[in-house]
């Protein structure tokens, strides 16, 4: 019988072309380009790492939420070793915070479910650098009622593949933790090294990209998009440039101190 891994990934702006304006305080996202979300791309990466071990029976599908142009990143997904990729994409799931986010989600895992046969695993990246939150992978769970276990920084299947053992990321350490399947997983970027597109993904002919609106997946209206969430932005900036440095040159390190030491002075620091 299938193992069905379900990876939820999404299509982000890249950060390090982000600039906000400083008028209206929005993002400026006009020719910035959007690419995998990272934490997601290790969480499938995970995925087809347990693919590896038994690629006949195992199926790896990329659930996503977005504009048509998240196919993108998902024909990505797909050339990496995905077998399927699904896109909830519909103008009534647009600007859903993470609550009504999660909501959509859940209502496509569980369209998922009819269509393809049951989850066994769900896997996601820790949070999207484009919001931060951390939220949606444990409201997911929370939703299907799944175990789940955040800050994954190591994974371990089980041989008879009912449970999985993993390492949780803590501040001063980690901790092992033992979960049954089926479960979810959120990744941090220490779990592993994302693999690159292949010749072969990207050629394949047999694999496709689902496209579901919102009345696909069946989702309540009233819980998903911009009115239903209860999440507001305030205001958006980013911080002001600091001022240049100062560059002490001396021969000796003794004499750097000193005229640190000088300076920190004059500064009144010290």
């Amino acid at each position: 019988m299938a193992f069905n891994i379900v990876v939820c990934a999404k299509q982000v702006p890249d950060t390090n072309e982000i600039k906000i304006n400083p008028e209206t305080g929005s993002l400026i996202r006009d020719g910035v380009p959007s690419i995998l979300n990272p934490d997601d791309a290790n969480a499938l990466e995970q995925a087809l790492q347990i693919k590896d071990t038994d690629p006949e029976n195992i199926n790896v599908t990329v659930v996503s939420m977005g504009p048509p142009q998240a196919s993108d990143m998902l024909f990505e997904c797909l050339a990496m070793g995905a077998d399927r990729a699904i896109l909830l994409s519909d103008r009534a799931v647009g600007g859903s915070d993470t609550w009504a986010t999660s909501n959509a989600i859940t209502a496509a895992i569980n369209k998922y479910n009819k269509e393809f046969g049951p989850y066994d695993m769900i896997i996601g990246g820790r949070q999207a650098i484009d919001g931060d939150t951390a939220q949606v992978g444990p409201q997911i769970a929370e939703k299907l009622h799944l175990p789940q276990v955040t800050y994954v920084q190591d994974c371990k299947m089980a041989e008879d593949f009912k449970s999985v053992t993993v390492q949780r990321q803590l501040e001063d350490g980690y901790e092992v933790i033992e979960a049954p399947i089926p479960c979810m997983l959120t990744c941090t970027k220490e779990l592993n090294t994302p693999r690159y597109m292949n010749m072969a993904g990207i050629f394949n002919p047999n694999k496709e990209i689902v496209v579901w609106n919102a009345a696909d997946v069946e989702v309540d209206l009233s819980t998903v998009g911009l009115k239903a969430s209860p999440t507001n932005v305030f205001r958006s900036f980013t911080p002001k440039p600091k001022g240049k440095g100062t560059m002490l040159e001396a021969d000796t390190e003794k004499e750097v101190s000193q005229k640190l030491l000088v300076a920190l002075k004059k500064k009144h620091v010290i």
